[in-house]
């Protein structure tokens, strides 16, 4: 790889704004804010809006079609047996 061009990858703290839920992992994002982590050492904070703990698909709150397919649903809109 050339020496230069590609930015620095650190551990970062994400932080779920809807749910508070924390989580430590390797970004390339950066911030001016900081948290102490459970470690005891200081990490950059992003914040995110959605994550794993407040999305709809993890959480099984995900709305799901039971009317049927789509082609059921074209019969039945047109009459179709």
């Amino acid at each position: 790889m050339k020496k230069e061009i590609h930015p620095e990858y650190r551990k970062v703290v994400f932080l779920d704004t809807s749910s508070d839920y924390k989580f430590l992992s390797g970004s390339t994002k950066t911030s001016e804010e900081t948290i102490e982590w459970e470690d005891g050492n200081t990490y950059p904070l992003i914040r995110v809006e959605i994550s794993s703990a407040s999305h709809p698909f993890y959480t099984g709150k995900q709305k799901a079609d039971k009317v049927g397919g789509r082609i059921d649903r074209f019969k039945k809109k047109y009459n179709m047996k």
